[in-house]
Formats: structure tokens, C-alpha cells, sequence
């Protein structure tokens, strides 16, 4: 049976009505090993089987979220005591009062997709305080829009595409390097990963890669990538000595700069040091960054002698002043030459998904229809324990000023907070505050733990749906391959219950049970593209699982082709119509951390600040190579890549030699946000001064609600600083931490993060 997710396609060994094992399909070249370790989470000991409640909360008693026990309850007492609490906070404290952000990745699908179920039964019901942006490229999201014009995420389809780059790029300079490994996931699902074979190809075209980056893995060995350690956070400044080089040179592109860009003159004044005193020179940036300051002028050269292409990846404006990087970026390949020309110029987030350089797009695919929020209300993704911890508060987002309101209930699926957000100690005390917290989870991970109502929902696997990604040219049947487990119900299903209770089901509903919604979605899908592609009828397609999607071919609007060309003709969508070096706008909201043109600001925490006397060591909190974020952390693939059942720490070999550390002990990471116990792994693909500990361990308190308690798991969010990129984008700045490691030689506690919390009998 055909099973589809974001990290592949694959087939489901089905024997009796048990899941026996998953298998790549025939035709994937480079089958994600994610996928055959869901069988071990199918039905491990985690599982959230029936509906729970904290027994504090069930009990009207003050109890501390996630140190509680549960009672399991009846769905029937389940959902009326989440439709009695919905009616509550609506009628005392008004819509805005919900929290349905729920932001989080959620399942392959076009018909289950949890947050846009949520948000359809939220929407409905009233309204709800939303998110905007995304934990991933919240800062890139602000920015890019001031800079090249276009909604945040139009850039995908202006960037040169692998096989444009291998029939005429020569050289690629990717900062943040451009890992393999991200490449095993696409949102929404993918039928055949394709990026490891055009990557090959590009070099065995001749395309010839730097990767700027602290992780000499963050690009694939087949590339032969010239390695360029860099201190973390000091990309744009490496840009910037880079950008001086080339304008004291005459190497710079003034035609270019001149037609298709405004505000040249003004940053040029900023890098000549003509505004603040600092010349910006390959010297100046040398010290900043690490890279030899001929090292910065010879990569200086080559961007402007050959043609050339710019990557920047995601992780780089994770941090401090993460709107920088990507702006400088576009600054640094128009400056460049390139930009523009077939396969090269400008792009970003190369390899973060499969999808992304692989096609410019692809054609429609319905899904679960949005209802618009009758709430305009809604928060930075990020600012979550902000708005929860100070309700009333004004913020800057974007030029705009935001009031933070008063959050009373929390309705999360499809997510992981407790994984994802910044200094899980502060969520922890965050959490406390909501009446009420209401989750639906499969299993027993953080979240479910510290929420007040638990319903059990069917995984992906145990319900039918069909698939597709985005710019994946497939459309994948995803029928359901086992029973759901316990108790568990769908989404929809749970959603539409509510509904009934609640006095909106058929607006819900539309009278249509869901596998008629899969067939009506799929449907609506074919008789739009009727007369691109011949799909065929639903009952053909569930029976062969996958069909050819139309390629979508353009032209993109913004394309930077058509901007060299004539940049009268074809304007951007940016208040000049062109790229903009310096922009008015952003000058105009007067914000001290994001100026009108990208600039060099010192992060908060890096290896040359001040706090690194106590904290020496720049940790990455990178994406994993064994799960997608915290999905599967209890599968088989995540957990075979344990040490000693604690999450793989990195450490260059120095660093491990002047602490007493030998691969494989175990080892406590630490600042004053917290701590937590991972496995140490001796490399020198770290730089020295640079620790590696990926995202999306379960975490496990030992203390759990207990602010500052030990983590046994590795989960590096309990370090990270809960601190806004700038006042623009409000995004997360995970990437700006200082730690240091040392051996833990005391008795090791068990890791509880996949053991069930304790559950009371009824009654």
C-alpha cells in the first residue's frame, strides 16, 4: 500500500491487518531512511490511546502543567468539556482569547492537514489570535518582500534551478553551506528525491562550490566544496569585506547597480566608512569572521570573473540581526555581475527542501478550504511566550505596532511548541498562564504532557488522504494502511464532533464525510488542470497511487531575467520597482537594529563577545539528519542514532581534549538558560570554538515545570535565548548561544521523554 509523508513515498507491507514494514519505493534514487523507522512508533508504548484530562484541571485544583497526572476519559466527556470551555472564553473574554497559531508541520496531506483544520473549525466558531511567519525564515520572510518585491516565499520561483546552474553557473558560493541531509524532506510530500543527482550533476558539469559555513558537512562530500570555517553570526560581515573589496577594485557591476537597483550610493557610503568612521575593508572583516583577508579579496575576484551564483541557506538568519545576511546577499550578487544571467545571480534555502531549485513551482492541488478569521488579531510565530507572559504589551513588527492580547485558551496541533521554541524553561513558565491548553497528539511527547485536555489522534498512516508537494510534479494516493491506534480519531473528525456540539457542523462539514472530501478535493484538482494534464478519475488513481502533475513554466512575476533586461518594462513589486540596497521604508520605522541598508551589528552572544569567557563555545542547533524536526523522534531511525539514548553532541577534537572528553561519554551542554545531558561525537567537520547539537530530541525535564531542571535528552532549545531577531521581523534567533560542554560523571538518569505520563484510573 502506498504510504506518502514530507520525507518520501513509500510502500507499506501490510500482513493481517498489522504493519509489518515500510519500504522505499522502486523509482526514489535517494529514499529518506526516516521512513522504514515509522513502523517502530506505529505502536510504541507513547501512544496517547484514549482522551485525557490533567487531573489538577478536571478537578478545578492549581497544579503545575506537565508535572500532573492524567484521567482518561470518555470522547463523549472529552469533547464536552472542550466545547464547554471554547463557549466559556468566547462569551467572557472574547475570541481574540483563543490561541489557534498551532504552528508546527503537521502530516503529508491535502485533506488532514491539522492546522488547516483547526483553523477551519476555529474560523467558524468565531475567530481566533493567529501566527504569521515561520520559526524556518521568519526574518527572510520580512525582508525579502522590502528588498526584491513579491509575496515572502515568490523568491523560489525567480532563482536559477539546478540544471540552470549546471549548464552555465562556474562557481557557487553558498553561505550557510548547503546541507544534503535537509534536502531528505519537502513540505506537503514528494514522490522521487532528485537534489543529491542535481547537485552531482552541477559538479560534474564543472561548477566548482565554496561553502561558507561552521560545519565542513554542510556540504555533500561529491562536491569537493572549498570549506570556508566562519565564526557563526558574522556572515553579512564577511559580505560586507567582500562587497569593499569589489567597490575599491571597480569590479562591481555599476551597470547593473545603476538600472536595476536604487540606493547604491548610500550603502557604498556605509562600506567606505564614510558614515561611521569603520571602513568595512576585507581587513576589518578578517577579524570579525575568521576567513584570511586574502582568503575574503581572492572570493572577491572570482564572484565578479566568473559567472557566478549566491546561495545563502536558512540557518544564517536564525540569529541576531538575521535580516542582514539575506538582504547583504542580494546586495553582494547584484554587486557581483551575475545577476540575472541563466543559473546564476541570487538564491536561498538550496537543499533545505528537495523541491527547492529542483522546479519553480507546480501546478494547483485543492485542499481543505480556509474560512476567513473573523479575528484580525494575530502574533510574530515566535513571540508565543511573550503574548503569553505579557498580554497588553506593544511591539514593532514591521513597520507596524502590535498589541499583544490576552491568550485564555490554547488549541495546538499539527506541532511541537516544546520542541521548537526558544528557552523551553521561559515557554515552561509561559504555559502556566492560559485557563486552558487543549492538544491533539498521537503521542505522549512535551506537549501533549503539559497541555490540560489530550485527545488522541490517528497518524497519517491510519486514515486516507492523497498528497502533494510543493513543486513536487506528483500527486501520491495515501490510503489508510492500518486501524487508528486505541481510541485515536482524525482531526476532521474530532473537529466536526465539536462542531455538532458547538451548532456548526454542516457549515463545517458541508454534509461530506471525509473520504467523499478526499474524492471532492481530488476532483476539483483534476477539472482545474483539464487542460494542462489528463489525470485520471479518482477511483483509477486510488487504485495505481500516483499521477504526473503539469509543470508549471511561468512566466514569475519579479523575475530578475526580465528586471536586467528592461527594468522599465518589467518592474519589481518594491516601492522603486527595482532591488532595493537602500530602502526608504524600512529607514522610515527608525528601528536601532535594522537600518535602511544592511549592516554589520554585533550579535548578543558570539565567540568575541564578552560573555564567551564564561560560555566559550558557539552552538548550532541545526536540522536533524534522522527525523523531520521532533516527527519520529521515536522511530527506529532517530533512535538508532542515539549515544547512550541522549542526542549526538559535536565537538571538534581540541575543544574535547581540553575538557577530558572522548567520543561516545556522555556530557552536560550548559549556560545560564539551562542544560542538558547529549552524546558526545569527536569531529573536525566543527570548527574549532563551534559545538553541533541538532534540534527535535524529545525534551525530558528531570523536574518537569520546575524552571532551570536538567534536561536528560538533548534538547538544544533548553540553552537557546527566547530573543526577537530585530524589532522588523520579531523572528526567532536560535543560532546566537554561547554553552560549554564538560564530562558528566555522575549516575546517568533514565530518559523518560517516550514513557507515557502517569494516568489515574476514572473516576
Amino acid at each position: 500500500m502506498p504510504v506518502a509523508t514530507h520525507w518520501g513515498s513509500y510502500v507499506a507491507v501490510v500482513d493481517s491487518g498489522r504493519l509489518v514494514r515500510i519500504e522505499p519505493t522502486h523509482d526514489d534514487p535517494a529514499p529518506s531512511p526516516i521512513g522504514p523507522g515509522m513502523v517502530t512508533a506505529a505502536e510504541d508504548s507513547a501512544r496517547v490511546l484514549r482522551p485525557a484530562v490533567r487531573k489538577g484541571w478536571l478537578n478545578g485544583e492549581p497544579s503545575a502543567r506537565g508535572s500532573d497526572t492524567f484521567v482518561e476519559v470518555s470522547w463523549d466527556q472529552a469533547l464536552t468539556l472542550v466545547s464547554d470551555e471554547l463557549r466559556r472564553v468566547r462569551s467572557r473574554h472574547g475570541d481574540s482569547a483563543v490561541f489557534g497559531g498551532s504552528y508546527g508541520w503537521a502530516s503529508a496531506g491535502r485533506f488532514h492537514h491539522a492546522q488547516g483544520q483547526l483553523h477551519r473549525f476555529l474560523a467558524l466558531g468565531g475567530g481566533y489570535t493567529d501566527s504569521r511567519n515561520t520559526y524556518s525564515t521568519a526574518a527572510l520572510e520580512v525582508i525579502l518582500p522590502h528588498v526584491i518585491g513579491g509575496h515572502p516565499w515568490s523568491y523560489q520561483s525567480r532563482m536559477p534551478m539546478w540544471g540552470e546552474i549546471a549548464e552555465n553557473c562556474e562557481l557557487v558560493v553558498a553561505f550557510g553551506g548547503l546541507a544534503l541531509k535537509n534536502s531528505q524532506i519537502n513540505p506537503g510530500g514528494l514522490a522521487r528525491h532528485q537534489t543529491r543527482d542535481l547537485q552531482r550533476r552541477c559538479r560534474e558539469a564543472g561548477v566548482r562550490f565554496v561553502s561558507v559555513s561552521p560545519i565542513r558537512s554542510d556540504a555533500a562530500g561529491f562536491l569537493d566544496a572549498e570549506w570556508l570555517p566562519v565564526v557563526p553570526n558574522t556572515d553579512t560581515a564577511a559580505m560586507l569585506g567582500i562587497a569593499h573589496t569589489m567597490l575599491v577594485n571597480g569590479w562591481h557591476d555599476e551597470d547593473f547597480l545603476r538600472r536595476c537597483c536604487v540606493g547604491f550610493d548610500r550603502f557604498a557610503a556605509y562600506l567606505l566608512g564614510e558614515l561611521d568612521g569603520v571602513v568595512k575593508d576585507a581587513a576589518w572583516a578578517a577579524e570579525i569572521t575568521g576567513i584570511g583577508r586574502e582568503v575574503l579579496t581572492d572570493l572577491a575576484r572570482r564572484l565578479t570573473s566568473r559567472r557566478s551564483l549566491i546561495m545563502v541557506n536558512y540557518a544564517v538568519q536564525r540569529a541576531d540581526h538575521g535580516e542582514q545576511p539575506i538582504w547583504m546577499s542580494v546586495v553582494l550578487a547584484a554587486m557581483a555581475g551575475s545577476m540575472g544571467r541563466p543559473g546564476c545571480g541570487w538564491g536561498a534555502g538550496y537543499a533545505t527542501m528537495d523541491a527547492t531549485g529542483v522546479a519553480p513551482d507546480r501546478a494547483f492541488v485543492a485542499t481543505i478550504p480556509e474560512v476567513p478569521n473573523p479575528v484580525p488579531d494575530f502574533i510574530p510565530v515566535a513571540r508565543i511566550a511573550d503574548a503569553l507572559l505579557r498580554p497588553g504589551e506593544v511591539i514593532d513588527y514591521d513597520g507596524s505596532r502590535l498589541t499583544l492580547p490576552e491568550l485564555r485558551l490554547v488549541y495546538w496541533c499539527g506541532g511541537n511548541p516544546f520542541h521548537h521554541h526558544q528557552d523551553l524553561h521561559r515557554l515552561t513558565r509561559a504555559w502556566q498562564t492560559p485557563d486552558t491548553v487543549v492538544v491533539h497528539e498521537a503521542w505522549w511527547n512535551t506537549t501533549a504532557k503539559f497541555a490540560d485536555i489530550v485527545l488522541p489522534v490517528a497518524t497519517s498512516l491510519e486514515r486516507d488522504d492523497f498528497a502533494a508537494g510543493f513543486s513536487d510534479p506528483h500527486i501520491v494516493a495515501m490510503p489508510k494502511v492500518r486501524e487508528p491506534a486505541g481510541e485515536s480519531r482524525t482531526d476532521h473528525r474530532i473537529f466536526a464532533d465539536l462542531a455538532a456540539r458547538l451548532g456548526f457542523e454542516q457549515e463545517f462539514t458541508e454534509g461530506r464525510s471525509e473520504i467523499e472530501w478526499v474524492r471532492h478535493l481530488y476532483e476539483q484538482t483534476r477539472a482545474k488542470l483539464a487542460g494542462d494534464a489528463a489525470l485520471p478519475g479518482f477511483d483509477d488513481f486510488w487504485r495505481i497511487s500516483t499521477a504526473e502533475l503539469p509543470a508549471s513554466t511561468g512566466p514569475f512575476p519579479g523575475d530578475f531575467a526580465a528586471l536586467r533586461s528592461d527594468p522599465e518594462r518589467f518592474p519589481l513589486t518594491t516601492p522603486s520597482g527595482r532591488i532595493e540596497i537602500f530602502s526608504e521604508e524600512i529607514d522610515s520605522f527608525g528601528y536601532d537594529d535594522c537600518a535602511g541598508h544592511p549592516k554589520w551589528f554585533e550579535p548578543a552572544e558570539w565567540l568575541r563577545a564578552g560573555l564567551s569567557d564564561r560560555f566559550p563555545l558557539h552552538l548550532i542547533s541545526n536540522q536533524p539528519a534522522s527525523r523531520l524536526h521532533s516527527q519520529y523522534d521515536n522511530g527506529g531511525h532517530s533512535l538508532g542514532s542515539k549515544i547512550r539514548g541522549r542526542e549526538p553532541v559535536t565537538i571538534n577534537p581540541s575543544d574535547a581534549a581540553a575538557r577530558g572528553i572522548e567520543s561516545g561519554m556522555v556530557v552536560r551542554v550548559h549556560n545560564d538558560r539551562g542544560g542538558c545531558l547529549a552524546g558526545a561525537v569527536l569531529s573536525e567537520d566543527v570548527m574549532p570554538g563551534v559545538v553541533q547539537l541538532s534540534t527535535g530530541a524529545w525534551w525530558d525535564p528531570v523536574q518537569p515545570g520546575e524552571s532551570g531542571t536538567l534536561d536528560r535528552h538533548g534538547n538544544p532549545n533548553v540553552l537557546t535565548a527566547d530573543r526577537p531577531c530585530s524589532r522588523l521581523s520579531q523572528g526567532p534567533s536560535a543560532h546566537s548561544v554561547l554553552v560549554d560542554v564538560e564530562r558528566y560523571d555522575g549516575p546517568l538518569p533514565d530518559v523518560l521523554a517516550f514513557a507515557p505520563p502517569d494516568i489515574a484510573p476514572p473516576g
